[in-house]
């Protein structure tokens, strides 16, 4: 699933913030994440510890890491409840 889209088309902020998604700001890049939509599969803790971890408050950081591999485990999101955002 790629994780900058939602049935083909790109997402904006908008679009994910009215969907329920909570926002997570970053340096180069926003990450936003659904709790309804989470199957809890651990594609993303287990993916990049460093920017996924739970039990860390605020539990997503998009700067701890390289932006590309932050990017990869978005896209193995099997359910949809990460997205992300690039900044320009």
């Amino acid at each position: 699933m790629k994780g900058n889209k939602i049935n083909q088309r790109l997402v904006t902020e908008a679009l994910l913030l009215a969907s329920g998604y909570r926002k997570y700001t970053g340096e180069k890049l926003d990450i936003y994440y659904s709790s309804e939509i989470c199957a809890h599969i651990g594609n993303c803790v287990r993916g990049n510890p460093v920017a996924f971890q739970v039990g860390r408050r605020p539990w997503i950081m998009s700067d701890k890491g390289e932006c590309e591999a932050t990017m990869a485990v978005v896209n193995s999101c099997p359910t949809g409840a990460l997205k992300y955002i690039v900044k320009e």
